[in-house]
């Protein structure tokens, strides 16, 4: 990281005419979430594992990484360079014709993807790139059911929308798609009992990761494999999150040595740049019959356009080359063994510690912490989210560029912060013993108000100290 502090280049009051117009014309709520966790900050000169906080001038190490775009870091260099070279050359493209960019990149996917998945489709972002795979699962097989797991996230569009594992993303718009069934991850015998002659496909994440980072076991995954291969289903892993280095290998299936018949790669492909996803499988009977069959079945207007596919090819080339994930299975084992004997210190806070390479997870006792640690790391220089699935579980997630230096000072931070999280926590703990209030605490709206208010307590009595 640069160094710690700068000049600040926004006001206070410049922060809030913008706040007040993207209430306005985007979403007001989404500020009073944000201001709860003290994650209401503006990212100007994003280099690295970080950004700058305009308002206070303040380094911020980005441990969320918008899950997991930033793998080779904030506005990499290389990657930039390609970015500019490939603006001087060509735009998106035609979706209907064929060019060397999409050939070069489908290529280089089929070489560095497990087994024998070599066939490729592309797609714009994670949840298109999901909703291809399952129609290319249902289509194929021409069966009804897929399988997915509870709290599974993966994505917000239409089949997508209808694998997502929790009852909050759905209920809006239900009835969604028919024949999705849900089981307990890491639960091969609740799989067994529904996966059937009926099921198409199996869909998972192989380490959830809105759910909370839980790794999925190599039996449990090969035992997956076994169960679809017995009764004709497809096997799709979704390693949006995953893929890519994050997990101390290219993708995570190789730490079970399990190939899907089906993955699904986003995210850290477009290098935080430019926006790209694609869909990887084998190319058996079965499928190459279908695409042959019905090339059209899904489109995709924005998905591998030449623009974004040189972009993937500098992050491919800048992953292999600087072997990252190599440094993100270094890097792990450092982080998760500072936060085990954090755990270990401070067990009326932190209940459990788990993860694999550079996507690690702290759940802590209540759901209420979560927020509370938000807001305690930001005050640190820390940018970290909770789960969306589970607010008592924080993601840790940097770049996986993260050097020994950088990694030392994100966990000065996060030792910080617990030390912080003592002073309030008797209070709290205090409180979650009366009837009824810990059941409030752990509410998200609850926690929104509350924290909202006590944020707006602390600029009241700061004002008169800044900008």
């Amino acid at each position: 990281m640069a160094e710690n502090t700068g000049p600040a280049t926004m006001t206070k009051q410049d922060k809030a005419r913008i706040f007040a117009l993207f209430g306005r014309h985007i979403n007001r709520n989404q500020i009073k979430y944000l201001s709860a966790g003290h994650l209401d900050v503006f990212e100007t000169r994003r280099e690295g594992v970080g950004f700058t906080d305009p308002l206070t001038g303040r380094r911020m190490y980005d441990c969320f990484t918008a899950a997991g775009c930033f793998n080779v870091s904030r506005r990499n260099p290389e990657v930039l360079a390609a970015l500019e070279a490939a603006a001087d050359e060509v735009d998106m493209g035609s979706r209907l014709l064929p060019s060397p960019h999409k050939e070069a990149l489908a290529r280089r996917l089929s070489a560095l993807a497990p087994g024998d998945l070599d066939r490729v489709l592309f797609a714009a972002g994670g949840g298109e790139a999901v909703e291809c795979a399952l129609k290319l699962a249902r289509g194929a097989t021409g069966r009804p059911k897929i399988v997915s797991t509870v709290k599974a996230y993966h994505g917000h569009t239409g089949f997508a929308l209808s694998a997502n594992g929790k009852e909050h993303y759905r209920h809006c718009f239900e009835p969604l798609m028919p024949g999705f069934v849900f089981v307990p991850f890491n639960d091969l015998d609740a799989a067994a009992k529904v996966i059937d002659g009926d099921t198409a496909a199996v869909i998972l994440e192989p380490v959830q990761g809105e759910a909370g980072i839980f790794p999925g076991t190599p039996e449990y995954l090969r035992g997956l494999r076994d169960l679809c291969d017995r009764h004709g289903a497809l096997l799709i892993f979704d390693e949006i999150q995953t893929g890519f280095g994050r997990t101390g290998r290219m993708f995570a299936s190789e730490h079970s040595g399990v190939v899907p018949d089906i993955m699904t790669v986003a995210k850290s492909l477009g290098g935080g740049l430019c926006a790209n996803a694609a869909v990887i499988h084998r190319d058996t009977p079965l499928l190459r019959g279908f695409r042959e069959a019905h090339p059209d079945f899904h489109e995709t207007h924005a998905g591998g356009g030449d623009l974004a596919c040189r972009v993937s090819l500098k992050v491919l080339d800048y992953l292999e080359q600087n072997r990252l994930w190599e440094n993100a299975e270094r890097q792990g084992a450092r982080l998760k063994a500072a936060l085990n004997d954090l755990m270990r210190a401070n067990p009326r806070i932190i209940r459990e510690v788990r993860g694999v390479g550079m996507m690690v997870g702290v759940e802590y006792i209540h759901e209420f912490m979560g927020p509370m640690m938000s807001d305690a790391l930001a005050r640190h220089g820390v940018f970290a989210a909770y789960s969306g699935n589970a607010p008592q579980v924080m993601r840790f997630m940097a770049p996986i560029t993260v050097s020994d230096a950088e990694l030392d000072g994100i966990i000065a931070a996060i030792r910080a912060a617990v030390r912080d999280m003592k002073t309030l926590l008797p209070l709290a703990l205090l409180a979650a013993r009366v009837p009824g209030v810990l059941k409030l605490l752990n509410n998200e709206k609850m926690q929104t108000a509350l924290f909202s208010w006590v944020r707006k307590a602390e600029d009241l009595f700061s004002r008169g100290g800044g900008n």
